[in-house]
């Protein structure tokens, strides 16, 4: 799948994932909304969850084949997010692996994203590729094994969002 990121650049450089992705020729960077290209854009204030059923073109003109990320700060994501075109999806229940939040359920930074969203439409070796790249990359999949295996599972958003109910209530 082709990974794209809506890039802001208002974080630590040095600790971006999505900056180390295209570093990696593994994504590419987009610095305004109006370049960034239509796909499933990762937005965690969508309403509805990724599911494999995203994978599959139901015909409204965007790339289903495309994965879009928003890397910016807190403050801007929400606005943002809801420019960028395509349709969104917000990522169920995973935790982060990174070092700035490990162990923090739903702080994932861009590159936890991406590998997330790809395990859940079957493209596990991809988010292994792109994982690799970190020194802890594998934690993060071996954090969220069982959910990952779990969501990938699943037929639809309504199932997705079962099974994260099941994580939540265990919380």
């Amino acid at each position: 799948m082709e990974l794209h990121v809506r890039y802001e650049g208002d974080d630590d450089p040095k600790k971006c994932s999505a900056r180390k992705l295209a570093r990696f020729d593994l994504a590419e960077l987009h610095r305004a909304t109006r370049s960034t290209p239509p796909g499933v854009v990762l937005n965690p204030f969508a309403d509805r969850a990724l599911s494999p059923a995203d994978r599959a073109d139901p015909g409204d003109g965007a790339r289903h084949d495309r994965l879009v990320a928003l890397d910016c700060s807190s403050e801007t994501a929400e606005r943002e997010a809801f420019d960028l075109q395509g349709i969104h999806r917000s990522l169920p229940f995973l935790v982060a692996a990174n070092p700035v939040n490990y162990g923090t359920p739903f702080q994932l930074n861009t590159v936890e994203a991406f590998a997330g969203a790809l395990c859940i439409l079957g493209e596990r070796q991809q988010a292994e590729d792109i994982l690799s790249k970190f020194s802890w990359g594998h934690t993060f999949l071996e954090l969220n094994e069982e959910p990952l295996r779990r969501y990938a599972d699943c037929a639809d958003s309504t199932d997705v969002v079962a099974v994260q109910d099941d994580y939540l209530e265990a919380e």
